[in-house]
């Protein structure tokens, strides 16, 4: 059977740290932000944008993003914190919704939804959504990224939740990653990929350390025909509990290729579902990422997909 999906190979991130300190991707003299997006995007067709999840993108921003990079390439924009119901830092709030917040909490160096006037809620959507227009109408925005907390599980007015995701986000591919192992499990999972496909939303199918209620199966399904998205978070069970100011040691795993080639017959089922297919390393720590970005594209390589090659 002829595969419809393009599929496209990446990473998390372009910027992260312990990769620009290893010194064994970016070439001698790749010191600015332009020129290592300009290389990345020599090597890979889509990226994975993380900052966004820490401080709401700015449209200036997107717009160097488009112009920095060739005309295929496809950026996935993980959602501001707040949005799926994280917290995020106090400065990361607009000055001028800094009164919005509830007085309470104003002086608290952690900011919760909660915490914030249905208004100032309802503007960081919209300013989230506005400040990727410029991918958008560039064809450059693949999709965007809600990624749920463990504490969000298959209760009514979760599932509601997930109903508004278009209406907050109209016009933009979304796709939905649960860190809660209970919306896939036996007794919810039909519920869920049905909701998921009501509603155009596309499943985000993980890899990832097992025997936690953060854990997801491996499983690979299709819920909307425009897209299914996989994301490899490693397999380190220990490097998972791991707490501290930083995620990035939760990421310190280099997938065997035996490990990878596991997810070949995965991909390919996905791909004669959706029209589109991101796959993207997150395993992001050192080149871990990069290297197995590649091994796996190599793999996918003798197969019959359409596997989408960097405009390098």
């Amino acid at each position: 059977m002829a595969k419809q999906a393009k599929v496209r190979i990446g990473t998390a991130s372009w910027t992260d740290p312990t990769l620009i300190k290893s010194g064994r991707f970016y070439p001698p003299g790749t010191n600015t932000a332009e020129a290592r997006l300009r290389f990345y995007a020599s090597q890979f067709p889509i990226v994975e944008v993380d900052s966004s999840y820490y401080y709401l993108p700015r449209e200036e921003q997107a717009g160097l993003w488009v112009d920095r990079t060739p005309p295929d390439f496809v950026f996935n924009i993980k959602a501001f914190s707040l949005l799926t119901g994280h917290p995020t830092q106090r400065k990361a709030i607009p000055q001028d919704l800094e009164d919005e917040i509830d007085p309470e909490h104003r002086d608290a160096k952690r900011v919760y939804r909660n915490h914030l006037s249905s208004h100032a809620l309802d503007e960081l959507w919209k300013r989230f959504h506005d400040a990727l227009l410029p991918l958008d109408s560039a064809g450059k925005l693949g999709a965007v990224l809600m990624q749920y907390p463990e504490w969000f599980t298959p209760k009514h007015d979760n599932r509601q939740e997930l109903r508004q995701l278009r209406e907050r986000l109209p016009g933009y591919q979304v796709c939905v990653e649960f860190r809660n192992r209970t919306w896939l499990e036996d007794r919810d999972r039909e519920h869920t990929l049905e909701t998921l496909a009501k509603e155009g939303l596309a499943l985000v199918c993980v890899d990832m350390p097992q025997g936690f209620r953060s854990s997801l199966p491996p499983l690979a399904e299709v819920t909307t025909p425009e897209l299914a998205v996989v994301r490899f978070h490693g397999r380190d069970p220990e490097a998972w509990k791991h707490k501290g100011p930083t995620a990035t040691p939760r990421f310190r795993y280099l997938y065997k290729e035996r490990e990878l080639r596991e997810w070949v017959p995965r991909i390919e089922h996905l791909a004669e579902g959706a029209r589109n297919l991101h796959v993207l390393m997150n395993n992001c720590y050192e080149d871990y990422a990069v290297r197995n970005g590649k091994q796996l594209a190599g793999l996918l390589s003798d197969t019959d997909l359409e596997v989408v090659a960097a405009e390098g």
